[in-house]
């Protein structure tokens, strides 16, 4: 079996911590992320804040 890396992005609300939107990928791009993203704006509305751990992901042009 072939060993590979999945990454997960999860749109959180931090007070209820309650997951707004989720994507999983094999690779680690922008794009899965600005989906996860604009499907949780879409569904529930654009926050005030959003807080990320800076990874490249989040801080690049997409």
């Amino acid at each position: 079996m072939r060993k590979a890396f999945l990454y997960l992005v999860a749109i959180m609300d931090w007070f209820t911590r309650k997951v707004l939107a989720w994507r999983i990928s094999n690779m680690l791009e922008a794009d899965f992320c600005v989906d996860a993203l604009s499907e949780a704006i879409h569904k529930f509305g654009p926050s005030e804040i959003m807080n990320t751990d800076q990874g490249s992901q989040f801080t690049s042009f997409a």
